[in-house]
């Protein structure tokens, strides 16, 4: 093959991407990745641009959440990859495959220090400590390995954020054409004689209770097959919201509180799966207050989270998906377990232990989800979320999901709504966020307008950051810095050619959002904590 038909490794990269069923990038060109982009616009794949790099890691990320799929972000040498990071750490504590290809400078460059333009001392020995795995690309023939491993991580063992960096030169190169297939994904799986031990422990349990992470998503009809069986409550965790919806046996609330704790302290036989059991789900108010679990199974993708405490009596190295249907194969018995007696006593005591603000808060919550029952709701990190955190019964799984656990980035809703929406364009996208953290990334509206998404912008309005000023006052601390300025929305939104409506009353709210939907597009709703009336009681 002559030179003159090879293609770039530019064009053979996305030419891998497609193989591996990559439909859209997210990314903002620049000259240390154009060479990138050369085969991307005679290719199928759906470039979206952001207005900052950590939007493009956004939007990965709320991509990945609805669709299934890796996330991909395209970005710059330097600064791009710099300005990805939080996103990727977000993804990283949430477990979200996240494929991030970033530019380096030239190969005979690196680790000179020669002051080119984006240089980083190190930036292969900077990513290498968040992502899973980190590739510079020196050899141009190395390509087609090479993305293939990263899709191998994002499919087999806990998703997070993988990184290829590949130098200037290197991308120009000449290659010839590798062989087009899809990464394989190899999950592992529990041997027979531990999924027959978590039997024997489920027959044998008069008061079994189930908890379910977001690892468990994928598993749901397997998981509700055992919890009918065995008759025990399902505790899900905020990115399980969804699960088991409208089912007696689902407890939509947090294992924080002291309702769901009390749950957990009577059950005989705890079943974790696929969660990790961190500390923003399980002791959000760091009290130390969730108990100690006495008879644990816990199954995890992830040797080292399982290896993490609290202690299990039989851990699981598996999916979830196939531990449950493993067990499922040796259950025989059907215990009286009581168990949707527990879970309706635990939905009322969770929701009756809030104040009347948060549940003013879910009410708001509920509202949009009987207004568009297709809706999925992406949050930041800002009062109604956390109140949703605490107690959301979501109508289906993948439609509530947010910031505000694990990393706890603020900007993170208005892209990662972006992202669902390319994800699901026909459902309709909640983007739930506060007017401190929409500043951080207010600029996105004018991205969800370029490609006409199905985002309604629904700002919470508390004139600040009023959760931390409430915690400063209740420490005894005067309260600084939590009073920043913001836009008038309603002109911000304008100027972006957003439809916008400002709120009086919260019962206006399924009106202005039943609009928004037909109207398609992208919209903005403001609500005020308290010029907006009934939205806290």
């Amino acid at each position: 093959m002559s030179i003159a038909e090879m293609k770039t490794v530019g064009e053979v990269l996305v030419d891998l991407l497609e193989a591996n069923g990559v439909d859209t990038v997210f990314g903002i060109p620049g000259v240390h990745t154009v060479e990138l982009y050369r085969g991307l616009a005679a290719s199928k794949i759906r470039h979206v641009t952001p207005r900052h790099e950590q939007g493009a890691g956004f939007m990965a990320d709320g991509y990945a959440r609805v669709s299934g799929k890796p996330g991909v972000a395209l970005v710059i040498t330097g600064p791009g990859l710099t300005n990805t990071i939080t996103a990727m750490a977000q993804a990283r504590q949430d477990s979200i495959p996240m494929l991030v290809i970033s530019g380096v400078n030239r190969r005979d460059s690196l680790g000179h220090g020669r002051g080119l333009l984006h240089e980083l001392p190190d930036q292969h020995g900077m990513i290498k400590t968040l992502a899973l795995y980190s590739h510079t690309l020196l050899n141009p023939a190395d390509l087609a390995p090479v993305v293939e491993r990263a899709f191998a991580i994002l499919t087999s063992g806990r998703p997070g954020p993988v990184h290829i960096e590949i130098p200037t030169d290197v991308m120009t190169a000449r290659i010839s054409t590798p062989a087009l297939r899809k990464a394989t994904a190899t999950r592992p799986r529990a041997d027979a004689e531990t999924l027959q031990k978590a039997a024997i422990l489920c027959g044998n349990s008069s008061r079994p209770l189930i908890i379910c992470g977001g690892g468990a998503i994928t598993a749901e009809a397997e998981i509700l097959e055992l919890a009918e069986r065995i008759g025990a409550p399902v505790v899900m965790t905020v990115n399980a919201r969804g699960m088991l919806a409208g089912h007696p046996l689902r407890v939509p609330a947090s294992p924080s509180l002291k309702a769901v704790r009390r749950l957990v302290s009577d059950a005989d036989l705890v079943i974790a799966l696929g969660t990790e059991m961190g500390q923003t789900d399980y002791d959000m108010y760091a009290d130390g207050g969730f108990p100690i679990l006495g008879n644990l199974i816990r199954t995890d993708i992830d040797a080292a989270q399982l290896a993490r405490g609290p202690h299990a009596a039989l851990s699981i190295l598996s999916g979830a998906k196939a531990a449950v249907s493993g067990m499922l194969a040796f259950l025989t018995t059907k215990p009286a377990a009581r168990g949707k007696e527990r879970a309706a006593d635990a939905r009322k005591a969770a929701l009756a232990e809030l104040t009347a603000k948060m549940r003013a808060e879910i009410a708001v919550i509920d509202a949009i989800y009987q207004a568009l029952p297709d809706a999925v709701i992406v949050g930041d990190s800002t009062q109604a979320v956390y109140a949703g955190n605490l107690y959301c019964d979501a109508p289906r799984a993948k439609s509530w999901f947010n910031s505000a656990t694990g990393f706890g980035a603020l900007g993170y809703a208005p892209p990662a709504a972006v992202g669902a929406a390319v994800a699901d364009p026909e459902k309709p996208v909640i983007c739930l966020v506060g007017d401190g953290g929409i500043q951080f990334s207010l600029a996105e509206l004018g991205s969800a307008v370029d490609i006409g998404a199905n985002v309604i912008f629904l700002v919470w309005n508390n004139d600040g950051y009023q959760e931390i000023e409430n915690f400063m006052v209740e420490s005894g601390i005067t309260p600084e810095g939590v009073k920043p300025s913001a836009p008038d929305f309603m002109l911000a939104a304008g100027a972006y050619g957003v439809p916008a409506v400002r709120l009086s009353k919260a019962a206006d709210l399924p009106a202005a959002l039943i609009d928004a939907r037909k109207r398609g597009g992208t919209s903005l709703i403001e609500i005020h904590q308290t010029r907006t009336t009934g939205v806290t009681a």
